[in-house]
């Protein structure tokens, strides 16, 4: 029997992360061709992370131009050319980067059905983030499997009419890449280290302004009030972020300014964190691993189990209230406490091989029903 054709369209960061685990998951089982293509939406960060998680792409396709819109028209006739050159099975796409909208566009076109891992985000807000919701919304509209990772997720789908057929909770991959990296690089807890440093990371276009003024404003009156407490910012290369962080937190003694840290490099970071003060989607995902609580610097979030489970809260990107909630956790034990998670509300670690098992199911039975009707 011929073996199913998947191709995996990526090409960010993220992506990277949470697709790894399902990529390895389906190549051990062996049932079917197995395709990464990787589109060039980020560069050297993607790199680093295709090596950190030991994959080489099978096809490259060739970035053309600077600008997101540039990027997109390329993208999009490459990605035609190459589903028009063999027919796939199915395209797998994560999230709600540009990326997997032109995967699954360019699948939808040419009648490949769509698998969207992490499906089901929502804000309901066009505007924040922007243009992530737009993307994940219309992405929705075109897909054939929904694995959604929550409960919270399943109902947004069930909530906009998709077929429940199509729509399968099986957790966040990115819980299973954690387990992964952790195992196979050793990363944890340093032995010995006593309430470690504040890690803060801001990058989201809607704050651009004012708002991360105000937030870069709130983590220097911490830093000001609190010199025996480091603060680690590795800060976003975008020169908006560059330029206004640097103008107002360059100086003080106790905060760290530095590149962006890897993808290993930041899991180390989260292992070791007192707490994090981010604006950051992945991120509100991966510190519940390790027990650390999130203060989400944003107006709303797509993930709003953290802060149900306790393990984050919403406070938005006000100077007052950031340096009141942290205040409020450096001084009192239990609230901090209660902050610190004992699972991750997200996944279990096994995300990847339930979404492996219901690709097998609707792969391997949709192929012999092809072969017996053509005998």
């Amino acid at each position: 029997m011929d073996k199913p054709l998947i191709g995996i369209v990526c090409g960010t960061r993220p992506e990277i992360i949470k697709l790894a685990p399902v990529y390895h998951a389906l190549r051990a089982r062996q049932w079917a061709r197995v395709v990464w293509v990787h589109t060039g939406q980020h560069s050297d960060m993607a790199e680093d992370m295709l090596r950190c998680f030991d994959i080489v792409p099978d096809v490259r396709l060739t970035r053309s131009g600077a600008s997101l819109e540039q990027f997109s028209i390329e993208c999009r006739t490459q990605l035609d050319a190459l589903m028009a050159a063999e027919k796939w099975d199915m395209c797998i796409v994560q999230g709600d980067t540009e990326s997997a909208f032109l995967g699954a566009l360019t699948a939808f076109y040419r009648r490949v059905p769509v698998a969207h891992v992490e499906a089901g985000l929502r804000t309901y807000n066009l505007d924040r983030p922007f243009p992530e919701e737009g993307l994940r919304q219309m992405i929705s509209r075109i897909t054939r499997l929904h694995f959604a990772p929550t409960q919270r997720a399943v109902d947004a789908l069930m909530k906009e009419g998709i077929a429940p057929e199509g729509v399968h909770m099986t957790g966040n991959t990115v819980v299973d890449a954690q387990h992964w990296t952790c195992e196979r690089y050793g990363i944890k807890r340093l032995p010995g280290a006593t309430k470690g440093p504040i890690l803060v990371t801001v990058h989201r276009r809607e704050h651009w302004g004012q708002e991360m003024e105000d937030i870069f404003h709130a983590v220097a009156d911490i830093a000001r009030a609190n010199p025996q407490t480091q603060v680690r910012f590795p800060i976003h290369l975008n020169p908006v972020v560059q330029r206004a962080a640097r103008s107002i937190l360059e100086g003080l003694p106790n905060v760290e300014l530095s590149a962006p840290f890897d993808y290993l490099e930041m899991q180390q970071a989260l292992a070791d964190a007192s707490m994090i003060l981010t604006d950051s989607g992945g991120l509100q995902e991966e510190a519940p691993t390790f027990g650390v609580p999130v203060l989400v610097l944003r107006h709303e979030t797509e993930r709003p189990e953290a802060v149900d489970a306790g393990c984050a809260a919403l406070i938005g990107p006000h100077r007052e209230a950031i340096v009141r909630e942290v205040q409020r956790l450096s001084s009192d034990e239990l609230a901090y406490r209660r902050m610190q998670a004992t699972t991750n509300p997200f996944g279990d670690g096994r995300s990847a091989q339930k979404i492996a098992d219901l690709l097998a199911a609707e792969l391997i039975d949709a192929t012999s029903a092809a072969q017996a009707a053509a005998a």
